[in-house]
């Protein structure tokens, strides 16, 4: 077995461990898990170090254990929250947990030889559970001096904010969830976030007071950029692992856009290369920065893994159109999904198919046709096509006169291309 403990110092994911957790860890393999609520029905990068921890777990020869809180979903972990999350109905929470296996199982393998790794759900448990039999379980055992000590109650407290019941009872629902898999599947570690510190804690003193079990607890530092901006977020929202939610080519753009700084602490955290590989990357990142190197490499593997490699190529394809020497035959080849997200932000056009059909000039097209969306007049218009700085599909326009007979992309798309920079797509609706 790897040291797991080791792996995570010096990707410089670790920030608690309880004493013993190390030693546990190398004396013998043993099963961890780390819970993810539904609420949503897509995971977004910010879960993505949770389950890298959980791949890390796995490869260092210990049993993972991905659990869906299809029960604690249902109220939604207050830790870090200043008001109460809204309430969601059993069905969503239900297609939530659904999406959310699926998405899981893309990174972790439920088939490796000694230690596969194994979902569940802690609605399998909690669901039927009597209110009387969970308070002799887990209420007697964890006092409200106890809880009131904890972080996340503070905070709410002292910032004069609200902390329902429902919330309150939160922290005991997931310390019963370690204290249910203890009994039935000896996992013997709970893992997350640094803010899971103190729901983690009371999982393992419950354990400890209700079983005399002895339990472990590890957590790793939320992921930060060096900036002090939120990590995983841009001006759409969230980073999303879902492909409907963020496109490939948006994902794959979000890591190479990396800054320096940041590109060095997520090569080591999101990928699963080794020590020796990514030193190397860093020094050749740092002897020619220019080239981002390290921003390409860190692009490619995430991409690859949450997506595929074809969506991989397609979001490179992608980045060549806007930013690279592409080819009008590179720009047919994407599908519409890519097409629109390569143009999200760049301005728009519409013109009626009747008149697309007239096969006006080009002049016309890029002026008063399009609203003189692209060029405020035929003659600017006409001055650039002669200076050779208008492209329609990536194909360079020549004659100002010249009709508009190009191919329509996916049959209502035409990009036109005004300088180097300067991108406009036209819809024929």
């Amino acid at each position: 077995m790897k040291n797991f403990v080791d792996e995570l110092r010096w990707r410089g994911m670790l920030h608690d461990i309880m004493p013993g957790t190390e030693e546990q860890l190398l004396k013998e393999p043993t099963s961890g898990y780390i819970g993810f609520d539904p609420t949503a029905d897509s995971l977004h990068i910010g879960h993505l170090a949770q389950i890298m921890t959980l791949v890390h777990f796995q490869q260092c020869g210990h049993s993972p254990i991905a659990l869906v809180g299809g029960a604690t979903g249902m109220i939604g972990d207050p830790s870090g929250k200043k008001e109460e999350r809204k309430l969601l109905s059993l069905e969503e929470i239900q297609h939530n947990a659904d999406c959310i296996k699926v998405q899981l199982a893309r990174f972790l393998d439920f088939e490796r030889p000694g230690n596969p790794a194994e979902l569940v759900n802690n609605n399998d448990w909690f669901n039927g559970l009597q209110l009387i039999t969970f308070l002799r379980e887990a209420g007697k055992y964890l006092t409200v001096n106890y809880l009131l000590s904890k972080g996340f109650v503070k905070d709410r407290i002292s910032q004069e904010g609200e902390l329902s019941f429902t919330e309150f009872n939160y922290i005991l629902m997931q310390a019963y969830d370690f204290m249910h898999l203890f009994q039935h599947k000896n996992c013997k570690l709970q893992m997350g976030g640094s803010d899971q510190w103190g729901n983690i804690t009371a999982g393992n003193d419950l354990i400890r007071k209700k079983l005399r079990g002895e339990a472990y607890a590890l957590t790793c530092k939320l992921i930060t950029k060096a900036d002090g901006t939120k990590f995983g977020k841009t001006e759409g929202g969230n980073v999303w692992l879902d492909p409907k939610k963020t496109s490939p080519y948006t994902f794959y753009q979000f890591w190479l856009n990396t800054s320096d700084d940041d590109a060095v602490n997520y090569i080591k955290i999101f990928t699963l290369k080794g020590r020796g590989e990514i030193e190397e990357l860093i020094s050749l990142h740092q002897q020619a920065p220019h080239k981002r190197e390290l921003q390409q490499a860190l692009a490619k593997d995430i991409t690859v893994r949450v997506h595929s490699q074809a969506d991989y190529d397609q979001a490179v394809k992608a980045s060549g159109i806007l930013f690279g020497n592409s080819t009008t035959e590179d720009l047919e080849s994407l599908d519409e999904e890519t097409l629109l997200a390569i143009m999200d932000g760049v301005p728009k056009a519409s013109i009626n198919r009747q008149t697309w059909e007239q096969k006006p000039t080009v002049t016309d097209l890029l002026s008063e046709i399009t609203n003189n969306t692209i060029f405020p007049s035929k003659g600017e218009a006409r001055k650039m096509i002669q200076g050779g700085g208008v492209s329609i599909n990536k194909a360079k326009v020549t004659d100002a006169n010249q009709k508009s007979e190009y191919t329509l992309l996916h049959g209502k798309y035409l990009l036109a291309q005004k300088g180097k920079k300067n991108y406009y797509l036209i819809v024929v609706e």
